[in-house]
């Protein structure tokens, strides 16, 4: 069951918005910010809440961390890898900071989350000024304005982990898309998964929020929301808000594009597949993590279904949606995993053919059910396994990107191509990426094509001529 959500007061919130009033009014104030980003799309999200609040501040974005007065990283603990990436990099602004002494450098997010680890970063990083968890994102301008008032360093983790709080400020990276949080943590507890312990237990907001939100996105131009969450599945304040009505009333409402992730298998519902099926605006792209293709190993990742039952909500899925573009998660390398249940995943991967896949070699999270599980692989194995992996991944995606040929498709123009300049790219209504001949009028519009070859990463298209 979800935890019932406590909503930050109005004093609370009203606490933050005094102290940004102050913090823009101080001649001495860091006058610009950088933010090092590391992790999901949650964490995108928080980065876009942490820039609104610093924008109100008057500070202006730097485009380089070497030329901004206050630097946040906005941290991922998932996997070991993300962990260690973000701590090097802070470690890095040491030198930055022994050249400018007023330099603000601040951690926060999932990783400073975990027990133990503030107090870890704070003496191992004495030239850390500001650390703070995933609860405590809308309590930036408070903490800010103690550390400029004091010049202590400032510290929090807050303890009450089913907080959520409403109308904070928000600097979208891109404004033809947004992200709308739906929902917050996880009760799902997979065995090797750290979110549950940083991100706390399930709470969903409100669908009157939510459709207030999207209204707003909608009236200023946005054309494609992404709605997220750990499990955007088990939505639901009980009633009438469920994952499914929330998605037809969207739909209604008309925004252009609608997305959503992560779901997990378990609750992928026949109302939810009936609700896709039906939508005008939803689109044909789904991202539907399986892990792993061994029942045994399934078991041991606490995933609460089984290989058949996977296969068959896929079969569901194409039945309702003939053209839905499928990715999905894979990890390797699970304590005990033997190579006839590493070849039960590449059997998978070959018969549901994904449009693409997150590969992950196990990573061991301190905390969770499998960091006590014996039978770790050598990292040579796992290594080996996971390039058989990603090569059986990329044939899945050439096929896919095959028997688009000939195809139509409606691509969101994001930007000119890398490339060439003479070209535009974007994303297709399967979350491809399309380019095609344009310019930069382009950007921000839907555009239709014809899908004409397909390359390694990406698929090429020609406009649609009138009458086609």
């Amino acid at each position: 069951m979800s935890k019932n959500p406590v909503y930050i007061t109005s004093e609370a919130l009203k606490r933050q918005e005094d102290a940004i009033e102050r913090i823009a009014a101080m001649p001495e104030r860091p006058q610009s910010y950088h933010i090092v980003t590391y992790g999901c799309q949650m964490n995108a999200h928080d980065s876009e809440t942490l820039a609104g609040m610093l924008e109100q501040m008057g500070m202006l974005e730097a485009k380089d961390r070497k030329e901004a007065d206050l630097v946040l990283f906005n941290t991922c603990c998932v996997r070991e890898n993300a962990e260690r990436r973000a701590l090097g990099n802070v470690t890095w602004l040491n030198e930055l900071k022994k050249k400018n002494a007023n330099l603000i450098i601040g951690v926060c997010g999932c990783m400073v989350q975990q027990p133990h680890m503030a107090e870890r970063i704070l003496k191992q990083y004495p030239f850390v000024d500001l650390a703070f968890g995933t609860h405590n994102v809308y309590e930036l301008p408070e903490m800010l304005e103690v550390l400029l008032a004091s010049g202590n360093r400032v510290v929090r983790l807050a303890q009450q982990e089913n907080t959520i709080a409403e109308g904070l400020p928000v600097k979208r990276k891109n404004s033809n898309k947004a992200f709308i949080t739906i929902m917050y943590g996880c009760n799902n507890y997979c065995s090797y998964c750290i979110v549950p312990y940083v991100r706390g237990r399930e709470r969903s907001r409100s669908m009157d929020d939510i459709l207030r939100e999207a209204q707003t996105l909608l009236e200023s131009g946005v054309k494609e929301i992404m709605l997220l969450g750990q499990n955007v599945n088990s939505y639901g304040n009980g009633g009438q808000e469920t994952f499914p009505a929330l998605l037809k009333a969207l739909d209604q409402m008309g925004v252009p594009r609608i997305r959503f992730m992560t779901s997990h298998p378990k609750d992928l519902s026949d109302a939810l597949i009936d609700a896709m099926a039906g939508g005008k605006h939803i689109l044909n792209h789904l991202h539907l993590p399986v892990q792993s293709g061994s029942n045994e190993i399934l078991l041991a990742m606490n995933r609460h279904y089984t290989r058949e039952k996977y296969l068959e909500r896929v079969y569901s899925l194409r039945q309702a949606i003939p053209n839905i573009g499928l990715t999905t998660d894979l990890i390797v390398g699970f304590p005990g995993e033997t190579e006839a249940q590493f070849m039960d995943t590449v059997s998978l991967v070959e018969q549901v053919g994904y449009d693409a896949a997150f590969t992950f070699i196990y990573s061991a999270r301190e905390g969770t059910a499998a960091a006590k599980l014996t039978g770790r692989l050598p990292e040579q194995e796992t290594s080996e396994r996971i390039g058989r992996l990603i090569r059986v991944m990329e044939e899945s995606t050439q096929r896919t990107y095959q028997s688009m040929l000939g195809q139509q498709e409606q691509v969101l123009v994001e930007s000119i191509s890398k490339r060439d300049a003479a070209m535009v790219s974007g994303k297709g209504m399967r979350g491809i990426t399309i380019t095609f001949p344009g310019s930069s009028a382009d950007i921000g519009q839907i555009i239709p094509v014809t899908i004409i070859q397909s390359a390694t990463n990406t698929l090429k298209a020609q406009r649609l001529t009138e009458g086609e």
